[in-house]
């Protein structure tokens, strides 16, 4: 096969008369330039790690101290007051060295510990500045003294400049709540879900916890937390996602969609060639560093950024007792599925990133590859989508060794994985709304064969040009990767773009060499598990209900009118629409992150509180309409506080479930967190909130909007529903179910969150007075998932 030859650089053959080795010039010089581009990584990698160990200062500052010493020193004055001396006197050099030239030494030594201090000092101010959080609880427009000397100060110790990775180590970390105050916010979140009785066990359980094995816990806590960067994360990505045995299919693995109402163009493979290649200047200037550091929106408040060092080149590997995430420096090729084969596409020659054209011609050739698959490739994907047991065990028994390792090696170090699909989808036909719902339950789940639901994400180009991705969740959170994705997206669109005909711009190098398909052994066992994993995934998927549907009545420019957040106005949307539903409430999950704090990643918001369900019984039961706007304005604020709370490292849900770890470890039982862990999250919700908005025009290009993404249902017998705000009218939800359930179905709670929506707006009508300065909603945090 040629593409076999490509990737041998030489060739050799014994005969009688000695061996005739044949060299391949063009595979030596692939090889010389792959390592000519390596080290220049490697160097650029140096250079921003030196860059980022000293900032806030910057490496130039060095040389200004050093100056400003000598200087001082000429002018006959000692700023080290003797420490240059005594540096002099004890500094081993040769007899050789002039008294003078030793006494500069010194000088450049002693102005590297005092620039190594300064920084140091910087460091250290700049940290104790970022743990300040009362800003963030202060009224709108009412700034305190305080807050405007912090921010000046954060100004000031922030530097210049900063490149990606700048602030981690100034960032503070995650402090570990009061058990005390923990155990009451969770006594106080879940009385409107029980009744005296349960209410007075469930107190009952907390007092014994609270004055007994919880101040044991909390110890070890408070140890880890002084010793680790986070005191969550690391179990949060081990417990709740490595060690999950059950498929990340659908329970795990979340979407995202592409635009909503335009198509760039209709090629399938042009959209490839823009979008891959888009990706790969990503994760160029990703590995640069020249992204800009996120910060929470309308601040100067820096977040951390350690999620996305594993974006790209990475894969969720499978284990028997708990997966492992491996992340590789780099890789110059994707991974490709089309019709039950799988190809090796690089995207790099000579050292250079292909064109977008040479990628859509690339992605072209594979489309017209008429080779059929190997026996047993075309479904092996399946193995990713079912259980995780016996996709390690088949790991361990077919793919550990020759042809088959050696494809799984590729499709695993691949910078990510391409599905080349031939479904048309997206919003069309007579039924626009059962299309969007037919989209989504295809990111998300797809064939259950088609996609390799392990790697850090995979992106999907439909037959008529629409695209999407399809993300592992245990590396990252979807703000992440969703801050890639708006970036491929506007770069495919507006820097990129396509010629008349539809294609990629640019021109074609038509000696590139084919992609390489991958070559499989399996054997009829190996078949068997696949059949099953598959059989699993496909219940999974069938199982699965799913609306997505726009909200175009309003947005939040009429939310923010009302004097409300629009985060909190959709909560307590959420929570009418179910209580209607199900003439109850239940436990609530908005996610929230903590990435204010090192390697922080979420936490929960518990959105169903005292005063919102008071809210929903005074609209439900009648009351007038002042009433039920003051019940509003109260849920909202509690709302708004809990996420705070949440965001600042005072929330509830990452506590306990860190003291239920610790008691496993110690192994004691506990009777309260034991309960508190198995409660399920009926209702589970998050925002998707857009975070490049400078990258489109929504003013003359409104059309070019994404729908955001989803996920599917955390409990069998509740939903899953994402939404996402877009500009000032627009808002887009993503809502799951399983059909298995009888008390559950994703068209009719969208219908009701329509009508809770319309409902309460129409609270706020143009007679409604305006609130006092006592009712004003403080301003809304906006967040990540």
């Amino acid at each position: 096969m040629a593409e076999a030859h490509q990737a041998v650089a030489f060739q050799f053959t014994v005969t009688p008369e000695g061996i005739d080795l044949q060299l391949s010039h063009q595979a030596l010089t692939e090889i010389y330039l792959s390592g000519v581009r390596s080290w220049k990584k490697r160097i650029i990698r140096l250079k921003n790690s030196v860059i980022t160990g000293v900032y806030p200062a910057s490496p130039s500052s060095w040389l200004f101290v050093v100056i400003a010493i000598l200087a001082t020193m000429y002018t006959r004055s000692d700023p080290s007051m003797g420490l240059i001396a005594k540096i002099q006197e004890h500094l081993p050099v040769s007899q050789s060295m002039s008294t003078q030239c030793q006494a500069v030494v010194s000088a450049v030594l002693f102005s590297t510990m005092l620039w190594l201090l300064l920084i140091f000092t910087m460091r250290l101010c700049l940290k104790q500045l970022l743990s300040y959080h009362r800003w963030m609880f202060e009224q709108h427009g009412k700034m305190s003294n305080t807050t405007k000397v912090w921010v000046a100060l954060v100004r000031i110790f922030s530097g210049r400049k900063p490149l990606l990775y700048s602030y981690q180590g100034s960032l503070p970390n995650q402090p570990v709540p009061a058990i005390k105050d923990t155990v009451k916010r969770y006594l106080e979140s879940v009385r409107p879900l029980m009744d005296d009785k349960e209410y007075e066990r469930m107190t009952k359980l907390a007092a014994e916890f609270e004055s007994s094995l919880g101040n044991r816990l909390q110890w070890y806590l408070k140890l880890k937390a002084l010793w680790a960067a986070n005191y969550v994360s690391d179990w949060w990505e081990e417990y709740v996602y490595l060690r999950g045995r059950s498929p990340i299919m659908v329970n795990s693995n979340y979407y995202g969609m592409d635009f909503l109402y335009v198509t760039p163009t209709p090629i399938q493979a042009a959209r490839a060639g823009n979008t891959i290649h888009a990706f790969f200047l990503y994760r160029r200037k990703l590995n640069k560093e020249e992204l800009k550091p996120s910060r929470v929106p309308g601040t100067v408040i820096p977040l951390c950024a350690a999620q996305c060092e594993r974006m790209f080149n990475t894969t969720r590997t499978p284990g028997e007792e708990t997966d492992t995430v491996q992340h590789w420096q780099d890789s110059d090729y994707v991974a490709v599925y089309h019709r039950g084969r799988y190809f090796r596409l690089r995207v790099y020659q000579a050292g250079r990133l292909l064109s977008p054209r040479e990628i859509e011609f690339q992605i072209q050739r594979i489309l017209d590859d008429s080779t059929p698959p190997c026996k047993g490739e075309a479904k092996v994907g399946a193995l990713t989508a079912g259980e995780r047991i016996p996709w390690a065990k088949a790991r361990t028994n077919y793919f550990s060794s020759g042809v088959n390792k050696r494809s799984l090696d590729c499709i695993e170090r691949a910078a990510f994985f391409v599905t080349l699909d031939d479904d048309e989808q997206g919003m069309m036909g007579d039924d626009p709304a059962a299309s969007l719902d037919r989209y989504a339950k295809s990111l998300l789940h797809g064939k259950c064969y088609d996609r390799w639901f392990d790697k850090s994400f995979s992106v999907v180009f439909y037959k008529n040009g629409k695209n999407g991705i399809n993300a592992e969740h245990s590396w990252a959170d979807a703000p992440v990767l969703a801050h890639s994705w708006e970036y491929a997206l506007a770069t495919d669109s507006f820097q990129l773009g396509y010629n008349a005909e539809g294609h990629c711009k640019g021109e074609v190098d038509s000696s590139l060499p084919r992609p390489q398909k991958l070559n499989w052994e399996i054997p009829p066992e190996c078949e068997e598990q696949i059949s099953q994993s598959l059989a699993v995934a496909q219940a999974l998927a069938d199982d699965v209900d799913f609306h997505v549907f726009s909200f175009r009545d309003f947005g939040k420019g009429k939310i923010k009118k009302c004097r409300v957040s629009p985060d909190a106005f959709i909560q307590m949307a959420l929570q009418l629409a179910y209580y209607r539903e199900r003439r109850t409430f239940c436990l609530t999950y908005e996610a929230s992150m903590t990435r204010l704090f090192r390697e922080g990643r979420t936490e929960t918001v518990r959105s169903c509180s005292n005063e919102s369900s008071a809210f929903v019984r005074a609209l439900e039961g009648g009351e007038a309409a002042d009433v039920c706007v003051r019940l509003f304005r109260a849920a909202s604020e509690k709302h708004q506080h809990l996420y705070r709370m949440a965001m600042t490292g005072a929330g509830i849900d990452r506590h306990l479930f860190c003291l239920y770890v610790v008691s496993k470890y110690l192994g004691v039982e506990s009777p309260f967190l034991k309960e508190v862990l198995s409660e399920p999250w009926r209702l589970s919700t998050s925002q998707t909130p857009v975070q490049q908005v400078e990258l489109f025009d929504l003013v003359n290009h409104p059309e070019y909007i994404s729908c955001g993404g989803g996920f599917g249902p955390v409990a069998d017998d509740g939903y899953g529903v994402s939404y996402c705000i877009v500009g000032e009218n627009l808002i887009n939800f993503h809502i799951s179910c399983k059909h298995s359930c009888p008390d559950t179905d994703a068209h009719n709670y969208g219908a009701q969150i329509r009508k809770a929506l319309h409902d309460l707006i129409q609270l706020f009508g143009p007679n409604q007075r305006e609130p006092s300065k006592t009712e004003k909603s403080q301003p809304e945090v906006k967040k990540d998932l």
